[in-house]
């Protein structure tokens, strides 16, 4: 189960995959996938297993058996670099799944030729996409309209929790303000910023498969 919190009259569940889903609409919010990341890496020498690349796609293929929603949103940087096989394994996902809708809001680092984009059967929303009453980025707007509230990602938040002792560790969480919420990356090997939460923000860490609300001081 995860965690629900409700926006503007509409219920938003938080689950410990990283992903965001919204019941009303049956559209799950995923961001930064980063699929072909490490292949990027491999390319470039950094000895990242083979194994962990496809685990990002078996974690995407299982929460959607999980959820069964009608649509898919990627808020951005779904693909980490230049065309390689990982983009195979996304199509793949996408044709079997025939009865869902897969879309992008598009990040920075999404720049394969659109030839891919459209071969592929994804949806391109571009800058943003507005399903009232929430504006979905990539990144998280500076000035969000009133009576709107803005998803976002591109951040990779995480929150750095201690214990007895001065040990810590550092988890992914999910960044809520008051007129925006910034989701963890889901891709693995796409590292943690630290937040910087403000009065009033709320924190919800992913640890030991739950989300859990945390206070923001």
């Amino acid at each position: 189960m995860g965690f629900k919190i409700n926006i503007l009259n509409e219920v938003l569940e938080l689950f410990p995959q990283k992903v965001i889903m919204w019941h009303s609409k049956r559209m799950l919010v995923v961001a930064d996938v980063h699929l072909g990341k490490i292949n990027h890496f491999r390319k470039n020498g950094i000895p990242v297993p083979a194994r962990a690349g496809r685990q990002n796609i078996e974690a995407l293929v299982s929460i959607l058996d999980f959820l069964q929603p009608r649509r898919v949103l990627f808020l951005g940087d779904l693909f980490h670099s230049r065309f390689n096989s990982d983009w195979e394994a996304v199509l793949q996902v996408i044709r079997h799944y025939e009865s869902v809708s897969f879309e992008l809001v598009e990040g920075n680092h999404d720049v394969l030729e659109k030839v891919h984009y459209e071969q592929s059967g994804l949806k391109l929303h571009g800058a943003y996409l507005e399903e009232s009453p929430f504006l979905f980025t990539h990144q998280p707007m500076e000035a969000v309209p009133e009576g709107k509230f803005n998803i976002a990602g591109h951040l990779h938040p995480g929150l750095f929790l201690q214990g007895k002792g001065k040990q810590g560790i550092k988890l992914p969480c999910f960044h809520f303000s008051a007129q925006r919420a910034v989701c963890p990356a889901f891709g693995g090997f796409t590292g943690l910023s630290s937040v910087r939460p403000m009065n009033g923000d709320r924190l919800f860490v992913i640890a030991d498969s739950e989300v859990v609300e945390v206070s923001a001081k």
